[in-house]
């Protein structure tokens, strides 16, 4: 089984937001978070994918997942590619 980190980024009235995750079906992830049925911080906006890895295991995914919510300045390059 493969496993993904990703970072998701979206606009709306509370400005540019990031998000990062992990998953096993990157697909029906973000599918999930767009429908508002993903974590509570992402109800309610239209979700992008900007950005994904792909992991042998579940551990390394959520260790990069760890990591790319502390790396601000990586999360804001790539939030510049969101779409207004």
């Amino acid at each position: 089984m493969d496993f993904y980190t990703y970072v998701l980024g979206s606009t709306g009235k509370g400005g540019l937001r990031t998000y990062v995750g992990w998953t096993t079906d990157l697909a029906r992830r973000l599918a999930r978070h767009n429908a508002g049925k993903g974590a509570r911080s992402t109800r309610g906006r239209l979700w992008t994918l900007l950005y994904s890895e792909q992991h042998a295991s579940r551990s390394e995914a959520m260790s990069r997942e760890w990591h790319l919510k502390r790396d601000r300045a990586f999360r804001k390059k790539l939030a510049k590619n969101v779409p207004v």
